[in-house]
């Protein structure tokens, strides 16, 4: 490009410790009136080098320049001062404020809300943003929190945007709207980054593509001049193929029946509606829905994470441990049973692993009620998670490393990997896949079908269809918290899940 670049970064260098190296010289420009997707395996450096930018990291060496000026960024307020903002994956929100109040956070006193409020309305209008500035975060969607960051950071000045895996946790609808806005500001003259693994979005919404491999910058390219092949090429560093094995497994034996499960949330509505199915050893019930159709209390509720209505049952049927009904048990009770149920939950650093605690001590999370006296024992756990860091290449410092300082890739290998290392009966997982490369994503659905081989029953939430059909036995879809079909993974369609996912069968 002939036009100057609104932000150049050049040799940047960045490591952690002396073993982990984030960034190793580092070249990336970035324009206005362009998106440019930033694209790379977990653990890339990804969001370390757009972290650098945004000023919560300092690089140990190397230069940035911003519209050809030389700059020094040390902080967040540094970057807000030279017109750069950044929206993090996990958000900066305060929960009990509403999206004006949280906007107003940080403002000079001057800033009064009248005038906050008109500025905003300002901008949604101009950019094609919806948002109810009076409304609590507690009672918004993903979508509506992130349009808030956004809207936040514009408010702040950001002619340079960047956002980290934006379309993570968005429905297709929801990821439409947001690609409108983005062109709509890159139209404006705004320059827009994209961290982010769906290939797919890369070449809808993307100007230009910079791909990390190891902390190096391996190439840019035009959208036009690539195709998801190369690109994937590039992120790995050799050609693979995209191929999910699925077996067949003979010896089968029913390890859930699931009757007339229903749960209701805080505002006493179905979110689980009247569903029954079985589920059987030796195969991967594939289970999909639009966001928010009931995939995540269904798994909670069998867990015990969740109340039952009266009439759901759930029978757990085992060899070992014999015929139990879930319903009623706490998951303290069901683990206490030694009943081997396994969850890899939605939410891996809330509800799935404690951040700031390393990799032992979240192995132990799971032990330490099996420990004789009133003191915990580490040797265990602590071969348990060498063990995971071994056989799943984690890659962290050490292993009292906090995990939250991990890449998304490497925190689910953590997860899966001490989940499975309890040798369940029935595995559950929420999006197990959410945000994670290529790479990682087939690791992640070879361990299911390992799992699958040995005889474990396999349930797996996921919102690629084309993933579902190549790697579920059976297809369970979910519409407005009700079962709307249930369909042979080898014969169903896209076409024919998507249909069920949207349109609620006659009579129901």
């Amino acid at each position: 490009m002939s036009v100057p670049a609104a932000v150049s970064m050049r040799n940047i260098n960045k490591r952690f410790g002396k073993k982990v190296i984030a960034n190793k010289d580092v070249d990336l420009d970035i324009y206005h009136g362009e998106i440019l997707s930033l694209l790379g395996e977990n653990g890339s450096g990804k969001t370390t080098l757009m972290n650098m930018l945004s000023g919560i990291y300092a690089p140990d060496s190397g230069e940035i320049y911003v519209d050809g000026k030389q700059v020094t960024i040390a902080s967040p307020k540094d970057a807000y001062d030279l017109s750069i903002g950044m929206v993090h994956q996990h958000f900066k929100l305060i929960d009990v404020f509403t999206a004006l109040e949280n906007i107003m956070i940080g403002l000079p006193k001057e800033e009064t809300e009248k005038k906050c409020r008109k500025e905003v309305e300002d901008i949604c209008s101009k950019y094609g943003f919806e948002l109810d500035l009076d409304k609590k975060i507690y009672d918004m969607t993903v979508s509506e929190k992130e349009t808030l960051e956004i809207v936040k950071t514009l408010h702040r000045g950001a002619e340079v945007l960047i956002l980290d895996e934006p379309t993570a946790v968005l429905t297709p609808q929801e990821i439409t709207k947001l690609f409108t806005v983005l062109r709509n500001m890159k139209n404006d003259g705004k320059a827009i980054v994209i961290i982010t693994h769906k290939l797919n979005e890369v070449m809808e919404i993307s100007d230009r593509i910079s791909v990390l491999r190891k902390g190096e910058n391996v190439g840019t390219v035009n959208k036009e001049d690539t195709s998801e092949q190369e690109l994937t090429e590039m992120m790995v560093g050799e050609k693979i193929t995209l191929d999910i094995q699925r077996d067949f497994v003979e010896d089968k034996a029913k390890r859930l029946e699931v009757k007339h499960l229903t749960v209701k949330n805080i505002e006493d509505k179905k979110v689980v509606d009247d569903i029954t199915f079985d589920l059987y050893s030796g195969e991967i019930l594939g289970i999909a829905g639009i966001s928010g159709s009931g995939q995540k209390e269904l798994l909670e509720a069998i867990m015990g994470l969740q109340k039952c209505e009266e009439g759901s049952s759930v029978i757990y049927n085992s060899t070992a441990h014999g015929v139990h009904e879930l319903v009623g048990l706490s998951t303290k009770e069901i683990i206490q049973f030694g009943l081997h149920l396994a969850f890899v939950p939605e939410d891996r650093l809330g509800m799935g692993l404690v951040g700031n605690m390393g990799m032992t001590d979240n192995v132990m999370l799971k032990r330490y009620r099996k420990g004789k006296g009133p003191f915990l024992h580490r040797k265990q756990p602590e071969a348990t998670a060498q063990k995971i860091k071994d056989e799943l290449e984690v890659v962290t410092p050490a292993l009292d490393y906090p995990v939250r300082r991990l890449s998304g890739g490497n925190v689910q290998k953590i997860l899966v990997g001490r989940e499975i290392n309890n040798k369940p009966t029935v595995l559950m997982t929420a999006y197990a896949v959410r945000g994670l490369d290529i790479n990682t994503s087939y690791a992640i659905y070879n361990l299911l079908n390992e799992q699958k081989k040995k005889g474990v029953a396999v349930i797996y939430v996921g919102e690629d269809l084309d993933v579902l059909l190549a790697l579920s036995d059976r297809i369970l879809v979910l519409c407005g918290g009700k079962m709307n079909g249930l369909l042979d993974g080898r014969t169903a369609t896209k076409e024919e899940v998507g249909y069920l996912m949207t349109n609620l069968k006659e009579g129901e």
